[in-house]
């Protein structure tokens, strides 16, 4: 265990190695985070005014679920793909641009809102599983949306890699997966656990200060409560451009047999060990 977390630790300061050299990687997730919440707003609106989900998850319900989750995921792909492929620049011993980053995503558009159709089809039929009442229902669904996490982990990559489509970028991607490092992703579950921690912890303390701070003015305890969800949004802004250099780095070891720059005292070949 405590090998698996020296890992985990040092993946993260290797990917944080990477964003120190270009800060700009940060900046491809964090216009991520402000697009996702515009497509959030402008589905709530027209769900709430025209009450969509009043009777049920009816029929009108599975196709507003669906385009929503088309949306997102298009949004979410499609930045995380200018992420990877700027930093596959940068692992290259290049200098991206957010440019450089938009215009890869840009020119992988078609297998992006391909892909984007895939997992929000796949993102309803797990929900569907998980709310169900049947406790053995909701862990086949929660099983499944692992197995599905664990298969797509190459995907982006291969997207900005190939000029393939999605279907066939998510059997290369489980491939990639199966045949190098088995199934247990020890470096994602490291880096979501730090930040995890990370995360809890801004809670925790910002409770208490916001608890204290409410009792001597309204407007201070409103400061503090902001200042908190700033910092979990700057959390998951750096979570998110570490995975992204950790999925590039991984797959540019996977398909070339090189380690990239900064992760050569990692040992990738276990990054993903076999149970």
């Amino acid at each position: 265990m405590f090998e698996k977390f020296s890992r985990s630790w040092g993946l993260v300061k290797a990917s944080a190695t990477v964003l120190r050299s270009d800060k700009e990687l940060m900046l491809f997730p964090m216009i991520s985070a402000i697009a996702t919440l515009l497509v959030l707003v402008s589905f709530a609106v027209p769900v709430i005014g025209w009450r969509v989900f009043e009777n049920g998850f009816g029929a009108s319900g599975v196709v507003w679920g669906f385009l929503f989750y088309f949306c997102q995921y298009t949004v979410i792909i499609f930045f995380n793909s200018a992420l990877v492929g700027a930093a596959m620049i940068r692992l290259d011993g290049g200098d991206p641009s957010l440019r450089d980053g938009f215009n890869i995503a840009k020119d992988r558009i078609v297998p992006i809102l391909g892909y984007a159709a895939i997992a929000a089809t796949v993102g309803i039929a797990l929900k569907w599983l998980k709310d169900q009442d049947n406790v053995l229902v909701r862990l086949i669904g929660s099983g499944a949306g692992v197995a599905w996490t664990l298969a797509t982990f190459m995907v982006v990559p291969v997207l900005v890699s190939h000029d393939v489509g999605p279907v066939v970028a998510l059997k290369k991607s489980a491939s990639l997966l199966k045949r190098t490092w088995g199934e247990n992703a020890i470096g994602t579950v490291g880096i979501g656990m730090v930040f995890g921690l990370a995360s809890f912890g801004v809670i925790l303390l910002g409770g208490l200060l916001a608890f204290v701070a409410f009792q001597l003015s309204i407007w201070l305890g409103g400061v503090v409560v902001v200042l908190a969800i700033l910092a979990l949004m700057a959390l998951g802004v750096v979570q998110a451009a570490l995975s992204g250099v950790y999925s590039a780095a991984l797959y540019q070891f996977a398909t070339h047999g090189e380690t990239p720059v900064g992760f050569e005292a990692l040992n990738l070949e276990s990054a993903f060990a076999p149970k």
